[in-house]
């Protein structure tokens, strides 16, 4: 860190090299997001064919995790 590599180079001010950057990390926090809500999405099936009732920690604990995550992609994509 601190020197510049050859795309930064290429580009001087860094711009163009940032914002591709910057687009593939909130496109990967996109993909972290569905992760997270397909595991919750299979947390409540589980809990179902136990025939829990009520919250599911689990399932809250990762719907929690995918909406920050999603405000993380939020603020990525404000950037732009």
């Amino acid at each position: 860190m601190g020197g510049k590599d050859a795309a930064d180079q290429a580009h001087p001010d860094g711009a163009g090299d940032r914002a591709e950057r910057i687009e593939a990390i909130r496109a990967q926090l996109e993909a972290v997001s569905e992760a997270l809500a397909d595991l919750a999405l299979a947390e409540l099936r589980d809990a179902v064919e136990r025939a829990e009732r009520g919250p599911v920690a689990a399932e809250r604990r990762l719907s929690r995790a995918r909406r920050a995550v999603e405000r993380a992609a939020g603020l990525l994509s404000e950037a732009d």
